[in-house]
């Protein structure tokens, strides 16, 4: 059976979401599109139906589920409108612009009884991150005592301020530290160099598991995730993000991606493919609803840390049973 998808949204992740669709996912047509800029969707159609209105691209009867790759803002609402149709749909994170529109998000597919909405935290699906939670879950290196994050980006513009660096980067790894360590975030403090880049993010888990970030948004020499995981028998962390080593030019050594997409390519495709299975087996797969809301919840608390340098305790919702 081949399921019927559109994609909303056609930018840099869009286009990427479209293309591993085409190329690279087992199962599925994509039957329809829809995009801000008419130009692009026509020339990225290749007989698929375009379409102005997502909305109206979502009550189709021409797709079965939904990619939602749209600006952030319209994200919430795009998820209601397919909790509405009953379409499952893998969405970009954020799941909302904001904790209380997640909360909504959450309550209408609760109200529904089932999960249809997976959040786009595609690196759960990248191999490095996924063999560390292996080895943690084998007991190998014991009990996790210490989660150390790196987040670098190569350059932001000039109006990428610090809390932007919370919410545009640091949330993924509030995201995969809580999947990593299965622990939920209780605090946060945070230190902020001269100029508020870069970011020292120290977090505390429920099970008393000390989480610390870097988050260096003005690098320079490429786009670098590292994590290391410490436990109280053994370690267990990243290799340098690469397969090769080039000798060349008296060098010797491997290259940095310029932006996230290069690196976490692989994650993206497992992700997709990944999606696709859970919606024909009807098992979800990757970040729930909860997971989008939870996150969005702890970055705004994180933000205000940041504002207020004061320690934030983290205020959450209870997680309803669908979620369990």
């Amino acid at each position: 059976m081949t399921l019927s998808v559109g994609v909303i949204g056609l930018g840099v992740m869009g286009a990427e979401h479209l293309r591993l669709l085409r190329e690279e996912t087992a199962g599925v047509q994509v039957t329809a599109i829809c995009d801000a800029d008419a130009d692009r969707a026509g020339r990225l159609a290749q007989g698929a139906g375009v379409f102005s209105d997502p909305t109206a691209l979502i009550n189709s009867d021409k797709v079965e589920a939904l990619v939602i790759a749209s600006p952030d803002a319209t994200h919430a609402g795009l998820a209601l409108a397919c909790l509405a149709a009953g379409k499952p749909a893998l969405c970009e994170k954020p799941l909302a612009s904001s904790a209380d529109e997640a909360l909504r998000v959450v309550n209408a597919e609760v109200a529904i009884g089932r999960r249809l909405l997976q959040v786009g935290y595609m690196r759960r699906f990248d191999p490095a991150y996924a063999e560390m939670k292996q080895v943690a879950e084998a007991g190998g290196i014991g009990a996790p005592v210490i989660l150390q994050n790196v987040h670098r980006n190569a350059a932001a513009p000039e109006w990428f301020t610090g809390p932007m660096a919370v919410s545009n980067s640091f949330v993924h790894e509030i995201d995969i530290s809580r999947w990593l360590l299965g622990s939920e975030l209780v605090s946060a403090i945070v230190h902020a160099a001269p100029g508020g880049d870069p970011l020292l993010i120290t977090m505390e888990t429920d099970r008393g598991e000390i989480v610390t970030t870097e988050v260096f948004m003005n690098a320079h020499y490429g786009y670098h995730v590292h994590a290391q995981l410490i436990g109280r028998n053994g370690t267990v962390q990243m290799t340098q993000p690469s397969v090769t080593l080039v000798n060349a030019d008296r060098r010797h050594g491997h290259s940095y991606p310029e932006n996230w997409v290069p690196r976490f390519r692989d994650a993206y495709r497992v992700q997709m493919n990944a999606w696709v299975r859970a919606v024909a087996s009807g098992k979800p797969a990757g970040a729930s609803a909860w997971d989008g809301y939870d996150a969005t919840a702890i970055e705004e608390q994180v933000v205000t840390a940041l504002q207020t340098r004061s320690k934030a305790q983290m205020i959450l919702g209870a997680r309803p049973d669908l979620y369990a």
